[in-house]
This record gives structure tokens, C-alpha cells and sequence, in this order.
């Protein structure tokens, strides 16, 4: 009689499948290095200015003749790349495009990852708490979300933006660097923890009726202890995809309120205000676009497909 084998189960526990099955996914590892490749560059940022000797404030094409024609285009073609500027320079002041490009990286992260920070805590919290207390809780939670996002956000944005100026900032003063990311952080994350925590909600709710939740309260354990110890274990996986699919949305939002003025201001290096500028000079300097839309095109799509990617390996239901 022919011995019956049986295959053995995972080890390591869903953690260890899941990396298994991401580091099987070739899209998804291509995308992780992209990734990583952008957190690198702009960790590294000064470094690499300092190596290439140009900063992304300092006015090139005003200071040094034969960069800037008199109607504040480069002179040389392709937006005046050449050997001391790789990525050519800006129209009208003249600043180096390579060293505004690593510094915007840095721009864009730094508000999308304090945003997401922000939204993980709220919203897991949230989530977590209301999907297992219900009741009035609930009542009051499905409320709160339903009103928050029946707001445009980047309206609010807009609308904001000259609020605050005129209210805390003295006048012919430009606002300080730390309100601008401040203010941009909070209201991403007072909108955006909405999502997560309503798809928490309803995971926990499904989960609380589970074997192991009812054994922990049959040996006496309290909410806070099944809250924290039994429940939020259990749900960060969802958190994680979530995390990594919301925050290139973010970073194009932070783009995209640069881009319409009433985002990251002067002279803070960004991608938006970039683009912003590059639509105004396009039929003269087309060159000068081309970098941060392709730039910002990469590393949203990047991101869009290692959130994919993450998704799929925390899946049962998707693994081979």
C-alpha cells in the first residue's frame, strides 16, 4: 500500500506566508525598490547636492550670464541641461531642476508619511474601539464619518489656506514653513483616517462574534484587554494594505494643492509647484515639465503597485 503524503503547513505563521508569497511576486519587488530607491534619495538629499554642488534655492540662471535669455528661458536646449546642470534650470529664476526634484522628494514624504501616521493611530483606534462596543458608539461614529465625508477636502484646503494667513501670519510675512506642513497634515489626516476606520469596523464587528473573542471573555478579560490583545492583531493586515494604498493618493493631493497655490509655498522645493510652472513656460520650455510629471508619475505608480502587491500576499484567497 502506497504511503499517503501529506503536505505540512506553513511556518512561521500568516506573516512568514505573506513575505513568501511578495518575494514570489516580481512586480511587487520591482516596485518595492523603486520605492525604497525615492525614500533613499530623499533621506540622502543633501548629500547628494553637496556632492553635485547646486542647491535648489540658489538662483543660477540670475546670478551667472549665458543660462537665462532675456525673457527668463534657458539658453541652451533641452532647458539648459549641460554638464553643470544635468536636468537643466527653472525659467525665470533660474534654480537647478535636479536639486529641486530631490528636495520635493523630501517635500512629499515628509507630508504624506506624518499624514498617514496620523490617519494608522485615529483610525485603527477608532475603528477598533467602535467596531467592538457598538450600541451608541456605533450610532454616533457612522454619524461623525458620514458628515466628514460629505466635505470636498481640497475645497476645505482652499479655503483654509487664506484663513490662516490672515489670522496667524502678520502681514507682508510669508507663513512659516512648519504651519504650512502642519496644517496640511492635519487635514489630510482628519479626513483620511474616515476610510480605515469604517472598513475596521466592520472587520471587528465580524471578528467579535469569533471563538476566540468569547473564550476571552469567558475567563473574565476585560474590553480593554480583548480591544488591544485580541482584537488588534487580527487587523493589521488590512491596515497595512490600506496604509500603502492611501499614500501616493496623498502625495498627488499635496501636489495637487501646490499645483492651484495653496499648498507648499516659496521656496520650499515641490513637485506641484513645479508642474505649476512648467504648464505656464510648456510651448517655450516643454523640457521643464518633463521631470517632475514623470518624477511624481513613477512614484505613484510605484507605490500603486507595491500596494497592490501587499494586498495580494496578505490575501488567502490570491496565493498559489
Amino acid at each position: 500500500m502506497a504511503d499517503v503524503q501529506t503536505q505540512s503547513p506553513p511556518h512561521g505563521g500568516p506573516f512568514a506566508v505573506a513575505f513568501g508569497a511578495f518575494r514570489r511576486d516580481r512586480l511587487g519587488l520591482a516596485s518595492l525598490g523603486v520605492v525604497l530607491l525615492f525614500a533613499v534619495l530623499a533621506l540622502a538629499a543633501p548629500l547628494l547636492a553637496a556632492a553635485y554642488g547646486k542647491n535648489p534655492t540658489e538662483h543660477y540662471g540670475q546670478n551667472e550670464p549665458g543660462l537665462l535669455s532675456a525673457e527668463g528661458l534657458p539658453v541652451l536646449p533641452n532647458g539648459g541641461m549641460s554638464g553643470d546642470f544635468w536636468f537643466g534650470v527653472e525659467p525665470g529664476l533660474g534654480r537647478d531642476v535636479l536639486t529641486q526634484l530631490l528636495y520635493g522628494i523630501r517635500t512629499s514624504l515628509l507630508v504624506a508619511v506624518a499624514s498617514i501616521a496620523l490617519i494608522a493611530v485615529v483610525g485603527v483606534v477608532l475603528g477598533v474601539t467602535v467596531g467592538y462596543l457598538s450600541g451608541l458608539a456605533d450610532r454616533v461614529f457612522t454619524f461623525v464619518c458620514n458628515v466628514l465625508l460629505a466635505f470636498p477636502t481640497l475645497l476645505l484646503l482652499l479655503a483654509l489656506s487664506p484663513i490662516i494667513q490672515t489670522r496667524f501670519v502678520p502681514p507682508g510675512e510669508n507663513e512659516p514653513a512648519w504651519m504650512q506642513f502642519t496644517v496640511l497634515v492635519l487635514v489630510f489626516a482628519a479626513f483620511g483616517w474616515v476610510p480605515l476606520a469604517m472598513m475596521l469596523r466592520t472587520t471587528v464587528r465580524s471578528l467579535r462574534e469569533r471563538e476566540f473573542i468569547d473564550a476571552a471573555r469567558a475567563v473574565g478579560a476585560s474590553r480593554r484587554h480583548i480591544v488591544f490583545r485580541e482584537l488588534l492583531p487580527n487587523v493589521w493586515a488590512p491596515v497595512l494594505v490600506h496604509v500603502t494604498i492611501a499614500l501616493p493618493g496623498i502625495v498627488t493631493a499635496e501636489a495637487a494643492l501646490s499645483f492651484l497655490g495653496v499648498g507648499i509655498s516659496e521656496p520650499i522645493p515641490d513637485w506641484g509647484r513645479m508642474i505649476a510652472r512648467g504648464a505656464e513656460v510648456f510651448y517655450d520650455d516643454p523640457t521643464y515639465m518633463f521631470f517632475p510629471g514623470i518624477t511624481i508619475l513613477v512614484f505613484v505608480v510605484a507605490f500603486n503597485l507595491l500596494g497592490d502587491s501587499v494586498r495580494d500576499a496578505l490575501d488567502p484567497r490570491t496565493r498559489r
